[in-house]
């Protein structure tokens, strides 16, 4: 395990002074119901301290990067970039589920490519560089591995609206006006209710969506709609 840490450490340009808080990256709970005496605790504690490093990170990259666009604007960027698929995918890509510790069982439920899994221990490991070294490392690491050139991309392109704020801001764009979404049916118990909504504009269905919640079905209509724009 030691010759595999200092595989990664080389991977990420950095050394830890504490080789048990990098080993502690990896302990996934599950691992410590079957090895009841192991010697460092799971890294939610870690997981938990990356988490709020990494939106600060984020934050600092987007105010430094990006001055002319709005504190909403920002909270979206944030939500699509930190969110679990991303978090996973630079986990995966580092190799992170070579050195997770985690029950005989999760590894039968192929645990080590659970995007949960993945993504804790990417944030984990911000929070453990941060602790071992300094924010500004954690910063580095998290630009390299993170961001890279997608948060540029996302940005440029827009890619970080919702589907719904897309579709507003193409008609928006396009007639000065909104589209309007209504509820077309309720089904279901009231503590399992099913919303089926449509999107609409000058009286065309642009789109249906199908969900939980109201604001899902809205955002599931608003996806549909995009293909059907050209009746417009």
């Amino acid at each position: 395990m030691i010759q595999k840490l200092e595989n990664l450490e080389k991977k990420i340009k950095i050394t830890f002074k504490s080789r048990d808080l990098l080993t502690n990256v990896f302990i996934h709970r599950s691992y410590l119901n079957e090895h009841k005496n192991f010697r460092l605790p799971s890294n939610e504690r870690l997981e938990f301290l990356g988490d709020s490093v990494l939106s600060l990170i984020t934050s600092v990259y987007l105010f430094k990067h990006f001055p002319y666009l709005e504190e909403g604007d920002y909270t979206e960027i944030k939500s699509a970039v930190v969110k679990t698929d991303s978090l996973a995918e630079s986990s995966k890509a580092l190799g992170l589920n070579e050195y997770l510790f985690i029950s005989k069982g999760e590894e039968k439920s192929q645990g080590r490519v659970n995007k949960n899994i993945l993504a804790d221990s990417f944030e984990a490991l911000i929070g453990a560089i941060f602790l071992d070294t300094s924010f500004e490392k954690a910063y580095q690491f998290v630009c390299r591995f993170l961001f890279r050139d997608k948060l540029d991309y996302l940005v440029k392109n827009k890619e970080y609206l919702s589907p719904k704020s897309r579709l507003q801001e193409i008609i928006q764009g396009r007639f000065k006006a909104i589209p309007q979404y209504k509820v077309l049916k309720q089904t279901g118990p009231e503590h399992k209710r099913i919303f089926e909504v449509g999107v609409f504009f000058r009286g065309k269905k642009l789109g249906i969506g199908i969900a939980p919640s109201k604001k899902e079905a809205e955002e599931e209509a608003a996806k549909k709609s995009f293909e059907n724009l050209g009746i417009l």
